[in-house]
C-alpha cells in the first residue's frame, strides 16, 4: 500500500523505562524516587541498594535502552517510516517530564509511547500511565501547549517479541551437557507482584486469579514451549514462576519463587533447568542478580546445572516488532484497514486502556487510556 509506512497521526515516538543508577552515588537518589512516598529510611535504602553495589552501582538498563533506541532507529530509517524516537525514564535521567518538554518544544503534537513492559499489570501498565498523566500536568501548569499521548498495546505475544526468546531457550539447552539435555525443565521467570495486583490486572471482564496478569505469562509460556517441542523434538516439563518479590512479609505475592522453584525441582530428580526470564524486556539489574547471581547460586548450592535464556533486548525483530506496532496503531487512529500481529490463545490487547484496566491502589490520574483526563 502506498501509505503503508506512514505513521500519521503520530509525528513521536516515546520510549519510557524505568530507569537505573549510572555509579554508586545514584543508588540511594534513585531508590529514593522508586519509593517516593513511602517513608523507607535512608540507611534502609543503603541496605536494599547492595545488589546495585555488587556490580559498581551501575544498572545496566539504561544502556539497554541506548542500544534499543539504536536499533529502533535503524530500523525506522531502512524501512523508510520518518519517525523521530525520544527516551524518556521513570525513576532516573533522562527524567520523563523533561523528554516530553523538549518534545513540546520540539513541535511533536501527537505521540506515541512504548513502554519497556510487556504486559498487562499495575506496575507494568497503569503507573506508567500515571506517570505519564503527571508529567503532562507539570507542562499544563508551566503554560505549554500540551500533545495528545497514545500507548502501543501490550506485545507479549507479537512474533517479535516471542521468537528471540524462544531462540534464547533453544541456545541454552544446547549449551546444556547432552547427559542432561533431554530432560531438562523450563522455569518461565516472570516479576512477582501482590496476587491482590495480578487478580485485577486487565480490562475489568479479565479480573479473577490471576487476571490478565498470569494468563498473559502462561500463553506465552506455552507458546515457546510448544516451539521448543517442535524444534527439538522433546517435550520439556515447564513451569512459570516468579522472582523479585520486594513486599512486606504478610502481603501475599505470586510463587513459587525461583529460588525455592530451583530447590523442588532438585528434590523431585530434575536433571537440568533452564530459566527463561519472559517477563522482561532486557536483561537489566532484576535479571542480572536476582537470576544470574542468586538463582545460580542456589542452583550451584545443589549441584543442578541451570542456563539463564536471553531476554529480546535490542533484538533486530523486536525493533522490527515495534514498527508494525507503530504502523497499526496510526492505521486504527485514521480509520485504516488493519490486522494486527498476535500469537497463542489470547488474540492481540486493546489500544486503549479501558476504565478499571489495572486499577490504582489509589485512585489517580493516568493519561493515554479512556479515562485520562487528556483527551
Amino acid at each position: 500500500m502506498p501509505d503503508a509506512l506512514d505513521p500519521t497521526p503520530y509525528d513521536a515516538l516515546l520510549l519510557l523505562s524505568f530507569g537505573g543508577p549510572e555509579g554508586p552515588d545514584d543508588v540511594v537518589p534513585f531508590l529514593e524516587n522508586v519509593t517516593r512516598g513511602r517513608g523507607i529510611p535512608k540507611e534502609r535504602l543503603k541496605e536494599v541498594g547492595q545488589h546495585y553495589f555488587l556490580f559498581g552501582g551501575v544498572s545496566p538498563i539504561n544502556d539497554q535502552n541506548r542500544a534499543l533506541l539504536d536499533a529502533l532507529r535503524t530500523d525506522f530509517a531502512d524501512h523508510g517510516l520518518d519517525l523521530p524516537v525520544y527516551w524518556g525514564n521513570r525513576n532516573w535521567a533522562p527524567y520523563l517530564t523533561d523528554t516530553l518538554r523538549d518534545m513540546v518544544h520540539d513541535g511533536r503534537r501527537r505521540i506515541l509511547v512504548l513502554a519497556t513492559s510487556a504486559y498487562a499489570s499495575y506496575s507494568g501498565c497503569r503507573q506508567y500511565r500515571e506517570n505519564l498523566a503527571d508529567a503532562l500536568a507539570t507542562l499544563r501548569d508551566e503554560g505549554l501547549e500540551l500533545p495528545k499521548v497514545d500507548k502501543l498495546r501490550h506485545y507479549f505475544n507479537h512474533p517479535g517479541f516471542v521468537e528471540p526468546m524462544t531462540e534464547g531457550v533453544l541456545r541454552s539447552l544446547a549449551d546444556l551437557p547432552e547427559d542432561v539435555r533431554d530432560g531438562a525443565h523450563l522455569a518461565f521467570t516472570t516479576h512477582s507482584i501482590p496476587t491482590a495486583a495480578a487478580d485485577t490486572s486487565g480490562p475489568a471482564e479479565e479480573h479473577g486469579d490471576g487476571g490478565a496478569y498470569v494468563r498473559q505469562h502462561l500463553d506465552v509460556a506455552r507458546l515457546i514451549a510448544d516451539a521448543v517441542r517442535e524444534r527439538t523434538g522433546v517435550d520439556h516439563p515447564w513451569q512459570l514462576v516468579y522472582q523479585s518479590r520486594s513486599g512486606a512479609p504478610h502481603i501475599p505475592w505470586l510463587e513459587p519463587d525461583i529460588c525455592d522453584h530451583l530447590e523442588e525441582r532438585h528434590a523431585a530428580g530434575a536433571p537440568a533447568v533452564v530459566m527463561a526470564p519472559i517477563g522482561f524486556v532486557s536483561d537489566h539489574m532484576e535479571v542480572l542478580y536476582d537470576l544470574d547471581t542468586e538463582a545460580r547460586a542456589k542452583a550451584e548450592e545443589l549441584g543442578l546445572p541451570v542456563r539463564r535464556s536471553a531476554t529480546v533486548g535490542a533484538d533486530p525483530r523486536f525493533a522490527a516488532a515495534i514498527r508494525e506496532l507503530v504502523l497499526e496503531r496510526a492505521a486504527v487512529e485514521t480509520g485504516r484497514d488493519v490486522t494486527p500481529c498476535a500469537l497463542g490463545a489470547l488474540g492481540p490487547s486493546h489500544h486503549l486502556c479501558p476504565a478499571g484496566c489495572c486499577p490504582a491502589r489509589a485512585p489517580r490520574p493516568a493519561a493515554a487510556g479512556a479515562d485520562s483526563p487528556y483527551a
